[in-house]
Formats: structure tokens, sequence, C-alpha cells
């Protein structure tokens, strides 16, 4: 694939930059994704898919080279060539050659795991058959169930205050405790859980306390489940015919936790950002024109959980986007701008209208495997929040709101909001605006342009009905006007979230 427009440059070959520390990574070398220059990632991106087509150089931490590919179409093309592109960073060559240093910050990223998100071929079959076997006994209708009974006890513990902060009250509590329940841990979900998980993501200081807090639990969970299994995520996985050990088990439900979380509190507090702030959402959400999961879509294609993910390794010379890429070079899938590619999206304020096209959950054999999940949660959450606070409002000016910013992220560091205080609900009912007002008892009333000629037209004859003895009781009112069914759609949508 070649750009639209050819760079004047002709094409690129890491293998010809100078090394790292030359005078050539300042102005004029290769762009630095990091330090001072990055701070805005989407403007930089899109200064380099102007310079150098959708697929660029760049520099990780440390001065590192690898390539960041920015079209859509180029992005789903190496997902999808495995025989080019592999997930095992073991081939990378500066890995090999000793360039990436142990303490390089971005290492979690970078270091090889004995997980399927790792694995290629048939050890890549063999793994990810037990994690997507394990996520298809999950019944739709009762994790969706859950997820609305979990979004009513958040919502509980601020209704009655008027305020609150949906990041750090609601958009990372719910899917924790969603992920609790699906692997088979509800004890476990605590405040402390969600602090440990977002604390190990973040890199500080007490990362790896609170990273070993989380595998504690989960390696709990392995030797619980081993002995005592039941109708769960985790049981489901350790039964599969793949034979997985109880390290294998614990590290993937590692990974599916840690990914399944972060990528589903960013989802849920972006969804909710659009949902308080674009005029379109609101309206259309109130006028019915627009369901929660359309908006939910649309916030995977503007503000994808990820917005790079390290990474895919060549395994042979190739060509990529007009740029020649050479056995061993590193490239950062990149969703972020993949998804605002001028030859997939040329208008970006435009709507995607439920289009699931984005890039938002991977693609190929390493596609997200629980992204059902993720929506499903972000879907429920929302809607189940709009439905108990209706008239929730956003409490600062939107130009207020601050984001962290990393190359896998942007997440959103708080999001206040204020609405009438509401009283606390049983978690087990279906959330309501209002009591459902009357049906009308009569038409309105029209003006008649020519009521003289009305008047004159013969009354029309009463169909005869049912003869009702005069000694029968009288009927109840509402029995002249019984309430309605609801419609078919209603119907459906009843059932389709669970309540």
């Amino acid at each position: 694939m070649t750009p639209e427009k050819p760079t004047t440059t002709g094409p690129h070959d890491l293998a010809l930059d100078p090394p790292p520390g030359c005078p050539a990574h300042v102005p004029g070398g290769l762009q630095r994704l990091y330090g001072p220059g990055a701070e805005d990632l989407g403007e930089l991106y899109e200064q380099l898919r102007e310079q150098h087509g959708p697929v660029a150089p760049v520099l990780l931490h440390d001065d590192v080279p690898i390539w960041v590919v920015l079209g859509h179409a180029e992005n789903l093309h190496m997902v999808r060539a495995s025989t080019n592109f592999t997930r095992d960073s073991r081939t990378w060559t500066p890995l090999r050659e000793g360039m990436v240093k142990p303490d390089h910050p971005l290492m979690p990223h970078i270091a090889w795991q004995p997980i399927c998100s790792h694995a290629e071929g048939e050890e890549h079959k063999r793994l990810r058959g037990a994690v997507t076997a394990a996520m298809a006994t999950l019944e739709e209708r009762s994790v969706r169930r859950y997820i609305h009974r979990a979004s009513q006890y958040l919502v509980n513990r601020f209704c009655e205050e008027g305020r609150a902060d949906l990041v750090g009250q609601f958009a990372e509590h719910l899917p924790m405790a969603v992920m609790c329940q699906i692997l088979g841990m509800p004890e476990e979900y605590d405040d402390r859980m969600v602090a440990a998980a977002r604390d190990a993501l973040k890199g500080t200081e007490t990362a790896l306390a609170s990273h070993e807090h989380v595998v504690d639990a989960l390696s709990r969970l392995t030797t619980r489940r081993r002995a005592e299994p039941a109708d769960d995520f985790t049981s489901h996985l350790i039964a599969h015919p793949a034979g997985l050990s109880d390290d294998e088990v614990r590290e993937h439900l590692r990974v599916v936790l840690f990914a399944a979380y972060e990528a589903t509190a960013n989802l849920l507090s972006n969804a909710l950002r659009m949902v308080l702030t674009d005029p379109r959402f609101l309206a259309r959400l109130n006028g019915g024109e627009m369901t929660v999961a359309e908006a939910v879509e649309q916030s995977l294609w503007d503000e994808p959980p990820f917005s790079t993910i390290l990474g895919y390794f060549a395994t042979k010379d190739t060509e990529l986007g007009g740029q020649r890429i050479r056995q061993g070079d590193g490239l950062l899938f990149a969703p972020a701008p993949g998804n605002v590619d001028p030859r997939v999206r040329p208008d970006l304020s435009a709507h995607m209208r439920g289009n699931r096209s984005h890039l938002a959950f991977g693609g190929g054999p390493h596609e997200c495997p629980g992204q059902e999940i993720g929506r499903a949660i972000a879907d429920v959450g929302v809607d189940a929040l709009l439905s108990r606070l209706p008239d929730i409002q956003l409490d600062c000016d939107e130009d207020d709101l601050r984001w962290t910013t990393s190359i896998a992220s942007r997440q959103l560091v708080a999001l206040p909001v204020y609405f009438e205080p509401k009283p606390q609900q049983d978690v087990k009912l279906r959330p309501t605006h209002a009591p459902v007002p009357s049906q009308r008892t009569a038409r309105p009333l029209h003006i008649d342009p020519q009521p003289a000629a009305a008047a004159a037209e013969p009354a029309a004859t009463p169909r005869p009905g049912p003869q009702v003895p005069s000694d029968a009781p009288p009927r109840p009112a509402d029995a002249e006007h019984p309430v309605r069914r609801p419609s078919a759609w209603r119907r459906f949508l009843a059932w389709w979230r669970g309540y």
C-alpha cells in the first residue's frame, strides 16, 4: 500500500538512521513520541501523516526507533498479515541488540510473556481457544443484568448528594465490579482492588505492590476453582481441553482483567463525556434518534480506549504504506490516528451511525475476544445512569476537563457533574425517570373550518355492542381505558437489557 501523495524523501529505512544520541535526532531527524514536542500526540500524528504518509518512523523512550502505523487500511493489513508481522517481541532488533534496557519505561508492554496475545501459530490457537471458549460460556442476558445491578449500586452511593465525579465514582468502579463477578471472585471487588488496578497501570512507585495485590487475588481464585469448579469464566478456562497450567490460567486471568478493566474504564468515561458535552448526542438520545449503543460506538471511533498498542514485529523484509520495513523492525498498532484517517473519515464531524469498522478492538488473530463485554458495560452503564439521573449536567466548562496522555492512551482525569438529589433504589428494580402518565381519555379538539356544514351532516349510527345487564356491578374507571401492552420494540429492549 502506498500513501495517496508520495513523500518527498522516498521510502524511509530505520536501519539507515543514525544511532541514538546522534544530532540527527533533533529537528530534522526522527520525531520522539515522548518529552518536549510530544505533549499533543494527536496533533503530532497528523504532522507525521502529512510528512511521511500512513506509516511513519518515530522514536520511543531512550530514542528506540520504531514505526507508527497511522493509516486505517495499513493498520488492518498489519494485524491480519500474520505471516509478515508477529506479536512476539523476541524478534525485535533493538531488543536483541540491547538498545532496550531492562528498566525501559515500556518494558511491561514489550516483554514477551507466555500468553495468547504474545503467542503465534499452534500455541496461539491452544491458548486463545481456551480463552474464547470460556468467554462463550457467559450468558449475555445474565451479564447485562449484573451490569445493570452493579450500576444501580454505584449510583446509590452518590445519588443523594446531587454531585459526583463520574470517572472516580462510576467509570473506574463498574468494570472492576463486573469483571470480578465474571471471573468468579465477586468478594474481591472493593475500593482497594479498583485503586490497585489503576495504580498498577499508571507505573507509579507503588505500581509493583499494587500489581501483586491483584495477582494474589487471581492466584487464590485459580487455586480455589481448581479444587471447587463453578459456573464462571475461571472454572471454564481451567476445564478446557487445552489443559492450561495454574501459571497459564493465572496469567490469562491477569491479562483479561487488566485489559478489560483499563479499556472499559476509558470507554465508559469517554462515552459519558460525549453524552454530556456534545449537543448532538444528548438531543438525539432524548429524542429517541440515537441509542446509547450508537453513542458508545461513536466514542470508539473518536476516542478509542487505547491510542496505540506495542507492538507488532516484522518477520521478514516487507513493505507497508510505501515504507521499507526490515525484518526485526517494530511497529505500533495505532487505533487513534487510524480511526481519523482522512481516507476513511474525510469529515470528522459526521456521525458514524453504528459503523463498527473502527480499530478500537484490533483485528486479525489477536482481535480483542472480550469486546462485547466492554460494549455491554458501557451500553448498560450509561443507560442506567441516565435513567436514574435524567437531569445530569456537567459541573464545569468543557474546556476545564483534564486528561493524562501517554503513548498507550488518553485518560480523562475527572468528570464532575451535578443533578437534583435522588433517593436510593433497590438495585434489582428497573430504573425509571418518573411515573408513567395516564393515557388520554379523549382526542384533542381540532378547529373545524366549516362548522355549519359539519353540523348538517347526520350523526353516525352507533355500532351495536355487547349488552351489559342492568344489575351488573359497575366497572372500574380504568376498565374503559386499559393500559396498553408495551410495543414489540419496548419488549425487545427489556429482554435485551436483561430487566
